[in-house]
Protein backbone atom coordinates (compact mmCIF):
# COMPACT_ATOMS: atom_id res chain seq x y z
CA UNK A 1 0.00 0.00 0.00
CA UNK A 2 1.09 3.55 -0.50
CA UNK A 3 0.02 7.04 0.44
CA UNK A 4 -1.25 9.03 -2.53
CA UNK A 5 -1.05 12.77 -3.11
CA UNK A 6 -4.35 14.58 -2.57
CA UNK A 7 -5.49 17.07 -5.19
CA UNK A 8 -6.65 20.39 -3.79
CA UNK A 9 -9.11 23.04 -4.91
CA UNK A 10 -7.91 24.43 -8.23
CA UNK A 11 -7.09 21.04 -9.77
CA UNK A 12 -9.56 20.51 -12.66
CA UNK A 13 -9.99 16.80 -11.80
CA UNK A 14 -12.10 17.82 -8.78
CA UNK A 15 -14.71 19.43 -11.03
CA UNK A 16 -15.09 16.65 -13.59
CA UNK A 17 -17.77 13.95 -13.30
CA UNK A 18 -16.25 10.50 -12.88
CA UNK A 19 -16.59 7.47 -15.16
CA UNK A 20 -18.47 4.36 -13.95
CA UNK A 21 -16.30 1.39 -13.05
CA UNK A 22 -16.96 -1.40 -15.55
CA UNK A 23 -14.81 -4.10 -13.95
CA UNK A 24 -13.42 -4.64 -10.45
CA UNK A 25 -9.78 -5.63 -10.96
CA UNK A 26 -6.79 -6.24 -8.71
CA UNK A 27 -5.49 -2.82 -9.80
CA UNK A 28 -8.74 -1.23 -8.59
CA UNK A 29 -8.51 -3.12 -5.27
CA UNK A 30 -4.95 -1.78 -4.85
CA UNK A 31 -6.26 1.74 -5.50
CA UNK A 32 -8.96 1.16 -2.85
CA UNK A 33 -6.33 0.02 -0.30
CA UNK A 34 -4.15 3.04 -1.15
CA UNK A 35 -7.14 5.36 -0.79
CA UNK A 36 -7.95 3.99 2.68
CA UNK A 37 -4.30 4.37 3.71
CA UNK A 38 -4.21 7.94 2.36
CA UNK A 39 -7.49 8.84 4.06
CA UNK A 40 -6.27 7.54 7.43
CA UNK A 41 -2.89 9.30 7.09
CA UNK A 42 -4.70 12.56 6.28
CA UNK A 43 -7.04 11.98 9.26
CA UNK A 44 -10.17 12.03 7.11
CA UNK A 45 -13.35 9.97 7.15
CA UNK A 46 -13.99 9.80 3.40
CA UNK A 47 -12.00 10.04 0.19
CA UNK A 48 -13.16 10.01 -3.43
CA UNK A 49 -11.10 8.98 -6.48
CA UNK A 50 -10.92 12.52 -7.96
CA UNK A 51 -9.23 13.65 -4.75
CA UNK A 52 -6.28 11.41 -5.66
CA UNK A 53 -6.36 12.39 -9.33
CA UNK A 54 -8.41 9.44 -10.60
CA UNK A 55 -11.56 9.47 -12.71
CA UNK A 56 -13.20 6.22 -11.55
CA UNK A 57 -16.59 6.48 -9.81
CA UNK A 58 -15.13 5.25 -6.51
CA UNK A 59 -14.95 6.45 -2.90
CA UNK A 60 -14.00 5.06 0.50
CA UNK A 61 -15.61 5.93 3.83
CA UNK A 62 -14.86 5.08 7.46
CA UNK A 63 -17.08 6.82 9.99
CA UNK A 64 -16.66 5.58 13.55
CA UNK A 65 -15.72 2.09 12.36
CA UNK A 66 -18.46 1.85 9.71
CA UNK A 67 -16.18 1.17 6.74
CA UNK A 68 -17.46 1.24 3.15
CA UNK A 69 -16.10 0.90 -0.37
CA UNK A 70 -18.40 2.77 -2.75
CA UNK A 71 -18.03 1.70 -6.38
CA UNK A 72 -20.54 3.36 -8.73
CA UNK A 73 -22.58 4.64 -5.75
CA UNK A 74 -25.92 6.34 -6.08
CA UNK A 75 -28.32 7.80 -3.55
CA UNK A 76 -31.61 5.95 -3.84
CA UNK A 77 -33.52 7.96 -1.23
CA UNK A 78 -33.16 10.65 1.38
CA UNK A 79 -35.47 11.44 4.25
CA UNK A 80 -36.12 14.10 6.80
CA UNK A 81 -35.93 17.87 6.78
CA UNK A 82 -32.48 19.16 5.84
CA UNK A 83 -30.07 19.74 8.68
CA UNK A 84 -27.15 22.13 8.76
CA UNK A 85 -23.74 20.90 9.97
CA UNK A 86 -20.13 21.91 9.50
CA UNK A 87 -18.17 20.13 6.78
CA UNK A 88 -14.56 20.20 5.71
CA UNK A 89 -12.72 18.49 2.89
CA UNK A 90 -9.31 16.89 2.52
CA UNK A 91 -9.06 18.74 -0.81
CA UNK A 92 -9.71 22.15 0.78
CA UNK A 93 -7.59 21.94 3.96
CA UNK A 94 -8.49 24.17 6.91
CA UNK A 95 -11.64 25.55 5.25
CA UNK A 96 -14.99 24.69 6.83
CA UNK A 97 -18.59 25.64 6.21
CA UNK A 98 -22.11 24.80 7.29
CA UNK A 99 -23.86 22.64 4.68
CA UNK A 100 -27.53 21.72 4.60
CA UNK A 101 -28.21 18.07 3.73
CA UNK A 102 -30.94 15.49 4.40
CA UNK A 103 -30.18 13.71 7.70
CA UNK A 104 -30.63 10.19 6.31
CA UNK A 105 -29.79 8.64 2.95
CA UNK A 106 -29.97 5.19 1.43
CA UNK A 107 -27.32 4.31 -1.12
CA UNK A 108 -26.70 1.54 -3.61
CA UNK A 109 -23.14 0.62 -4.65
CA UNK A 110 -20.73 -2.20 -5.40
CA UNK A 111 -18.16 -3.41 -2.86
CA UNK A 112 -14.47 -4.14 -3.51
CA UNK A 113 -15.43 -7.55 -4.96
CA UNK A 114 -18.02 -6.13 -7.35
CA UNK A 115 -20.97 -7.31 -5.25
CA UNK A 116 -23.97 -4.97 -5.16
CA UNK A 117 -25.22 -3.79 -1.76
CA UNK A 118 -27.44 -1.18 -0.20
CA UNK A 119 -26.73 0.75 2.96
CA UNK A 120 -28.24 3.65 4.81
CA UNK A 121 -26.59 6.30 6.88
CA UNK A 122 -27.81 8.89 9.33
CA UNK A 123 -25.98 11.78 10.93
CA UNK A 124 -22.28 11.96 10.08
CA UNK A 125 -22.30 8.72 8.03
CA UNK A 126 -25.20 9.94 5.88
CA UNK A 127 -23.48 13.30 5.43
CA UNK A 128 -20.23 11.57 4.46
CA UNK A 129 -22.00 9.39 1.86
CA UNK A 130 -23.52 12.53 0.30
CA UNK A 131 -20.23 14.47 0.41
CA UNK A 132 -18.27 11.68 -1.32
CA UNK A 133 -20.93 11.05 -3.97
CA UNK A 134 -20.91 14.81 -4.66
CA UNK A 135 -17.16 14.52 -5.35
CA UNK A 136 -17.91 11.85 -7.96
CA UNK A 137 -20.20 14.35 -9.70
CA UNK A 138 -17.62 17.16 -9.63
CA UNK A 139 -19.33 18.99 -6.78
CA UNK A 140 -17.65 20.35 -3.62
CA UNK A 141 -19.12 21.30 -0.25
CA UNK A 142 -18.35 24.98 -0.87
CA UNK A 143 -20.91 24.88 -3.71
CA UNK A 144 -23.63 24.63 -1.03
CA UNK A 145 -22.54 27.74 0.86
CA UNK A 146 -24.34 31.06 0.53
CA UNK A 147 -22.62 33.48 -1.87
CA UNK A 148 -21.26 35.49 1.06
CA UNK A 149 -19.91 32.48 2.97
CA UNK A 150 -18.54 30.96 -0.22
CA UNK A 151 -16.68 34.19 -1.02
CA UNK A 152 -15.24 34.24 2.51
CA UNK A 153 -14.12 30.59 2.22
CA UNK A 154 -12.54 31.19 -1.19
CA UNK A 155 -10.81 34.32 0.09
CA UNK A 156 -9.31 32.30 2.95
CA UNK A 157 -8.34 29.56 0.48
CA UNK A 158 -6.49 32.13 -1.68
CA UNK A 159 -4.12 32.62 1.26
CA UNK A 160 -3.81 28.88 1.98
CA UNK A 161 -3.37 27.51 -1.54
CA UNK A 162 0.24 28.66 -1.95
CA UNK A 163 1.17 25.89 0.50
CA UNK A 164 0.10 23.38 -2.18
CA UNK A 165 2.20 23.93 -5.32
CA UNK A 166 0.70 22.28 -8.39
CA UNK A 167 -2.58 21.83 -6.47
CA UNK A 168 -1.01 18.84 -4.68
CA UNK A 169 -1.29 18.10 -0.97
CA UNK A 170 1.53 15.82 0.14
CA UNK A 171 0.29 13.62 2.97
CA UNK A 172 3.10 12.79 5.36
CA UNK A 173 2.90 9.38 6.96
CA UNK A 174 4.78 10.43 10.09
CA UNK A 175 1.92 12.80 10.99
CA UNK A 176 -0.55 9.95 11.45
CA UNK A 177 -2.96 10.47 14.28
CA UNK A 178 -6.07 8.80 15.55
CA UNK A 179 -8.40 8.95 12.56
CA UNK A 180 -11.63 8.72 14.53
CA UNK A 181 -12.26 12.03 16.23
CA UNK A 182 -15.52 12.75 17.93
CA UNK A 183 -16.17 15.83 15.80
CA UNK A 184 -14.26 14.80 12.66
CA UNK A 185 -15.72 16.43 9.59
CA UNK A 186 -13.03 16.28 6.87
CA UNK A 187 -14.12 14.08 4.03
Amino acid sequence: MSILDIRVLGDPVLRKPTKPVTEVTDELRKLIADMFETMYAAEGIGLAAPQVGRIERLAVVDVEGAKFVLINPEIVSDTGPVEKAEEGCLSIPDIYGDVERPPEVAIRALDENGNPYEASGTGLLGRCFQHEIDHLDGKLFIDYLSPLKRRAALSKWEKEKEEYPGNIRKVRTEVKGEHHHEHETEM
